[in-house]
């Protein structure tokens, strides 16, 4: 993804091109916003012309060797779309020819089991998500078979319903040879800080054992770098606010609700998401990523009615 994502992605021949690439995936695209209870809003509109189709013509243009398949990280906070991205993403690049595969990061999440283990070591791990809840040799193993052309790979799967919400891992999904692997998650593509940082009170870190628990997950996060290193490109979709993760997760559970469905209510959603910031405090793993100078390939500022900000290349 060289040169300045307006230039690459605006010429009167590319747009054409992602003319064409629409007609042939419009269909589908519309049946998978639907399957997740989204609309073709202006923001999706939005999303389509500026961020959908030229990440896909890119990917598809910095995809060059059949037998080096492409592993594409997006990393992304609740609310900011990563799934649906990834989603998306796969649909636009098959259209293309490319067979494509999704996986997240909770794809690698330790078994039940062993989570429970883990909780009785240590009770700040009392929910999964934070560096440390997953199997990172697994998780290398899987993406170094499809970075390999494998004939058959065991995607991993995890069934976040099981054992009342805790989950386990189910059956995986066997695939064969793929050209795109796109890896979501919340941190995927973090870096680990100096511990120092962590010393330094403030907001979600205000007391020594917020701290001492972020300094745990930070230690946990140096493990994961073995996984990140078999991302060819990263994506950050960065809220304006890292805040609003909270807005947003309270609007997809009261709709949830209102569906009949079951969902958190505000107080569980503050404490379920708070725990997250303090694992991994997003002023301090994320906003780096955004900066020049970092991993990232691209970056994807979100607003605070969801539309996209700035697309940027840092």
């Amino acid at each position: 993804m060289l040169g300045r994502w307006e230039e690459q992605t605006s010429s009167p021949v590319e747009k054409q091109a992602q003319a064409e690439l629409w007609a042939t995936s419009e269909a589908s695209i519309a049946k998978y916003l639907e399957s997740r209870g989204l609309a073709e809003r202006s923001q999706l509109s939005d999303a389509r012309e500026r961020l959908w189709l030229p990440l896909a013509r890119i990917t598809q243009t910095c995809w060059k060797d059949p037998s080096h398949p492409l592993i594409l990280g997006i990393l992304g906070g609740q609310g900011t779309g990563k799934t649906t991205l990834a989603g998306i993403l796969q649909i636009l690049l098959q259209a293309q020819g490319l067979r494509t595969v999704t996986l997240s990061i909770d794809d690698f999440y330790n078994t039940f089991c062993d989570r429970k283990l883990l909780f009785e070591q240590d009770p700040r791990f009392c929910w999964r998500g934070p560096p440390g809840t997953h199997d990172v040799g697994l998780a290398v193993e899987t993406l170094q078979q499809l970075k390999a052309g494998a004939d058959k790979v065991e995607l991993p799967r995890f069934d976040k319903s099981a054992f009342d919400g805790a989950g386990d891992r189910t059956d995986p999904e066997i695939c064969g040879p793929i050209d795109v692997a796109i890896l979501e998650g919340w941190f995927v593509g973090t870096q680990p800080i100096e511990r120092s940082a962590l010393q330094t009170p403030r907001e979600f870190l205000e007391t020594p054992e917020d701290r001492t628990f972020a300094q745990v997950c930070n230690d946990n996060l140096r493990a994961y770098q073995s996984i990140w290193q078999l991302l060819d490109r990263l994506i950050i979709l960065n809220p304006e606010d890292f805040r609003l993760s909270k807005q947003w997760r309270q609007e997809a559970e009261q709709k949830m609700i209102a569906q009949g469905k079951t969902g958190m209510c505000d107080r569980e959603i503050s404490e379920f998401v708070e725990y997250f910031w303090r694992s991994l405090h997003p002023e301090l793993f994320i906003t780096p990523l955004t900066k020049p100078g970092s991993a990232a390939d691209l970056v994807v500022e979100i607003i605070r009615d969801r539309k996209l900000g700035q697309i940027y290349q840092p």
